[in-house]
């Protein structure tokens, strides 16, 4: 079972071709907007798995998800070399 990621606008112009290979193929897409993850798409099938999943096939795919995810922190240095213009 293959994890894909993939622009949304990507995604919208082929959904045909993308639902296909999530139906036949079990492919799983992560969807991104301005380059950060945002949905997953998956089939039915796969779904149901992932509910009747184990404690470790969960966790597996809870450790990819965290992997995936942004993360954003307060207060977080854009950029150290600001010059005085700059400021």
């Amino acid at each position: 079972m293959a994890t894909k990621t993939i622009a949304s606008t990507v995604a919208q112009n082929n959904f045909g071709r993308v639902l296909d290979d999530v139906i036949q193929n079990d492919s799983r897409y992560v969807i991104k907007r301005r380059s950060l993850p945002q949905a997953i798409l998956l089939s039915l099938s796969d779904f149901e798995r992932l509910l009747a999943a184990s404690d470790e096939e969960r966790s597996t795919v809870t450790r990819m998800l965290k992997e995936i995810s942004p993360t954003y922190e307060l207060g977080e240095t854009i950029d150290d070399q600001v010059t005085s213009h700059d400021r």
